[in-house]
């Protein structure tokens, strides 16, 4: 007996229902390990996506103007073993750098600024300060010496 689906047709004429379409990939925008140019990203993109595909989802979706898009796939590694002593493959994965339109820069957000103010009187991270700086003092060699080492007594 065979099983009957029901298919909805994609276009309907007259007043259509609202559609909402969702893109089937996501992009993972990475933190590169070595300084790109301040007009480039880099992310970490699906296999079957093409330059094209990214061209087209970084402008329609986040209406960001692209230059350029340059792939590569970076190989996962293959060295390590489990503890049945069998070999373990890390996935594949693409990697896309995207170049945008002249005149654009990206920067990412520093979500982790220093703090600037000083610890408050009594608070342990005064206490801890003025312990590293008493540790540093005391590790400075003596300037009457020469710089001969303190083991060395005369």
């Amino acid at each position: 007996m065979p099983v009957t689906r029901l298919l909805y047709p994609l276009y309907q004429l007259g007043n259509p229902q609202l559609r909402i379409f969702r893109p089937k990939w996501f992009l993972t925008l990475v933190r590169p390990g070595t300084e790109l140019p301040p007009d480039t990203a880099q992310f970490r993109v699906p296999m079957e996506m093409t330059k094209y595909d990214i061209k087209n989802y970084l402008e329609n979706i986040y209406n960001v103007p692209v230059g350029a898009v340059r792939t590569r796939i970076q190989y996962g590694s293959n060295k390590k073993r489990n503890h049945l002593n069998q070999k373990v493959k890390k996935p594949d994965y693409k990697v896309a750098y995207v170049q945008l339109a002249q005149g654009q820069a990206f920067t990412f957000p520093d979500i982790f600024p220093e703090k600037e103010s000083k610890p408050e009187e009594g608070s342990v991270e005064e206490m801890q300060n003025k312990f590293m700086e008493d540790e540093k003092q005391r590790q400075k060699p003596d300037p009457r010496r020469g710089g001969v080492t303190e083991w060395f007594g005369l």
